[in-house]
């Protein structure tokens, strides 16, 4: 019986991507002691691996920043160059953190002037540094290393006092089902109350996104105006999209 639910809960583990302890203690109707040690024997078997607050299957597990950095490189820099295409003079933009969406300015059109950038974003800010004719609001009072970002509980009331023309957003992860989802509680928070404000909200994240999820969904996809992906997104998708409204913009 008990090598049954262990079986059951790495099956459940690996078809989800991530899951947290409750939803796993819920779903097979267990104590959260008995679920710590069948757990351990899947992090033993290096079946599993731990994530905040849960865990995640080794082929979906959250990549750390600096690794994330080198996958898709070619579509990440096209994503960023098509995205930066779709700002406008005398807009107040949010770009968010992530490997794809720190790099929007570096292909920013030059006829683009009197641009304000809300951002927390560590790249972004020291990219702003050297851009005397880009006004800079900077979100967050605490570093996190692990995504080079800034968050903090003050953010969210910040944030409610400007006008967000557009935002550029990132994802852990997406999926029809789940949405757009991360897995650090601080970056939900900020991302979800980003979506709620943001005028039109666009997506920049890679084929390798798509059709996985994390922890915390901070926005359905019917929340977003437009996407802007490489060519190798499920055909499902693509359907989602022109069902919903929702633009494509596919990077070349």
């Amino acid at each position: 019986m008990k090598e049954k639910r262990i079986y059951q809960i790495a099956d459940y583990i690996q078809s989800m991507g991530v899951v947290s302890m409750d939803e796993l203690c819920e779903h097979f109707a267990i104590s959260m002691s008995t679920l710590r040690r069948d757990i351990n024997i899947l992090l033993s078997q290096n079946s599993v691996q731990k994530v905040y607050g849960g865990v995640a299957s080794k082929e979906h597990g959250l990549i750390p920043f600096e690794n994330r950095d080198t996958i898709n490189k070619s579509d990440k820099s096209l994503i960023a160059k098509k995205a930066a295409q779709l700002i406008d003079s005398n807009e107040l933009i949010f770009i968010d953190s992530g490997t794809t969406t720190r790099d929007i300015l570096k292909y920013l059109p030059e006829k683009v002037t009197k641009l304000t950038i809300l951002t927390n974003n560590l790249d972004v800010i020291n990219d702003v540094a050297d851009r005397p004719d880009i006004s800079l609001l900077v979100l967050g009072n605490i570093f996190k290393h692990s995504t080079r970002s800034f968050v903090g509980n003050d953010t969210l009331d910040i944030i409610e006092k400007y006008n967000i023309n557009k935002a550029f957003m990132a994802a852990t992860a997406v999926s029809i089902e789940n949405g757009l989802t991360n897995s650090d509680i601080q970056e939900y928070e900020l991302k979800k109350r980003i979506v709620r404000k943001a005028h039109q909200v666009y997506l920049l994240a890679d084929a390798s996104k798509f059709d996985h999820a994390t922890l915390l969904t901070y926005a359905q996809l019917t929340d977003l105006s437009a996407i802007v992906t490489s060519k190798a997104i499920p055909e499902k998708y693509r359907h989602y999209f022109e069902d919903h409204n929702i633009d494509v913009f596919l990077c070349k």
